[in-house]
């Protein structure tokens, strides 16, 4: 199942603005924090990891 292209242009949004709203200085640990917390809604390590494999694909 994945996010219909309107709800995930919603989520990006609510994710700027959360991003921008955090001190600069914490930003990395609020991201990290919600990574775990996505986690723990996913309820599967394997599944989250593929999902960083998946994002460091556009970090190369």
């Amino acid at each position: 199942m994945s996010i219909a292209i309107p709800e995930l242009e919603t989520v990006y949004d609510a994710l700027a603005q959360a991003i921008d709203a955090v001190d600069p200085a914490k930003r990395e640990l609020f991201l990290v924090k919600l990574a775990l917390l996505a986690a723990n809604e996913i309820e599967s390590a394997a599944t989250f990891n593929t999902l960083i494999a998946q994002a460091q694909v556009f970090e190369d």
